[in-house]
């Protein structure tokens, strides 16, 4: 797809204004959000948080007004509170709230699941909502995030330790939020994937439809119900569409069109010694 031309970056950031009630002007290098403090949005910013999408499609727009709200709180909370409220957020590979390959800060092998910054009790209506936020966000404050991912990426994998406890705990495998991490970001913890294969005795199956839950024995779960909840739940709370594959390194969506029972007899194999990880 062709870049957006200016014309349409306009465009895009009135329909963002008017439709997504986001205070902003129009100036010669992009657009600027009302303050104080003001916060200018360079044109290119506006193509990297449309991640590909055409910036007149709902999609594009609902991108747009994600990454430049998303600016606009971290302002708003300054330096002191967003570097305090940083935590780890995965996301699956084109999700509606992803904001592109410049926020990633690490992908999982495997092209399913990507981790990035995000900071908690920036969102003035919902403070404990993990919000993620743009690289300009994060420079525009000073804040280094090569030493902020370094210092989160280790929290993370303490946090994937508890939550396999709480797996192993649970009847039916559920995976829940521990902490601030949602059950699709703890899938980013290498110490929860570890921990599930070694429990299993091979190959794990998992299905986590949305991103505050997820089942690891699929023998428990009917095939057809986590892609029927993935599709029931609003786009922004969505997990990953179809069931997962995980080794102690990768993470793979399984293939669309594929056989949910087919994955749930392969589940059961690898509880049975069947199948091993290399």
């Amino acid at each position: 797809m062709p870049a957006p031309s200016l014309l349409q970056l306009r465009r895009l950031g009135l329909a963002v204004s008017v439709l997504h009630d986001v205070d902003l002007e129009p100036v010669d290098a992009g657009v600027e959000l009302t303050g104080p403090p003001a916060v200018r949005v360079r044109w290119d910013e506006l193509r990297a948080a449309l991640a590909g999408e055409e910036p007149e499609s709902a999609a594009g727009r609902a991108r747009v007004a994600a990454w430049v709200l998303a600016r606009r709180w971290a302002a708003d909370a300054g330096r002191d509170a967003v570097e305090v409220g940083l935590r780890p957020v995965g996301l699956p590979v084109g999700h509606p709230v992803h904001l592109g390959p410049p926020w990633v800060e690490e992908r999982v092998l495997g092209g399913a699941l990507e981790l990035g910054l995000g900071a908690v009790g920036v969102d003035p209506a919902d403070r404990g909502r993990v919000v993620p936020l743009p690289p300009p966000a994060l420079d525009a404050l000073g804040i280094d995030r090569r030493a902020a991912w370094g210092r989160l990426r280790a929290g993370l994998e303490e946090l994937g330790r508890r939550a396999a406890a709480h797996v192993r705990a649970d009847p039916r495998g559920q995976l829940r939020p521990v902490g601030d991490a949602d059950a699709v970001t703890l899938l980013g913890a290498r110490t929860l994937r570890a921990a599930l294969v070694r429990d299993a005795g091979g190959l794990v199956g998992a299905a986590v439809p949305t991103r505050r839950l997820g089942w690891t024995r699929l023998t428990l779960v009917d095939p057809a119900f986590a892609p029927a909840v993935a599709a029931a739940t609003p786009a922004a709370d969505r997990g990953f569409p179809r069931p997962l594959l995980l080794t102690a390194d990768e993470l793979t969506l399984v293939p669309a069109g594929g056989n949910p029972s087919r994955l749930v007899l392969s589940d059961d194999d690898a509880r049975q010694g069947g199948t091993t990880c290399g």
